[in-house]
């Protein structure tokens, strides 16, 4: 058998033993209950629009500060 042919078996039994260990890891995975991936979400969007928010009344407070300065 020639060296490529020993390379390419070498290289599918290398991916096929990946992939099996990424199957038997794929059965390990607790994946989250619908319930708790809606809540979790939620909140997300919730902290992400406080966090906008907060942004803007900074942005809005900066502005008017800095426009009290003259010559600026």
């Amino acid at each position: 058998m020639s060296d490529t042919k020993k390379e390419e078996l070498t290289v599918k039994e290398n991916v096929t033993t990946y992939l099996k260990g990424v199957r038997a890891e794929w059965d390990k995975i607790t994946w989250p209950e619908k319930k708790q991936v809606g809540v979790e979400t939620i909140i997300v969007l919730v902290v992400v629009f406080f966090f906008t928010l907060l942004v803007y009344v900074y942005d809005v407070l900066f502005e008017f500060v800095f426009g009290l300065i003259p010559g600026g």
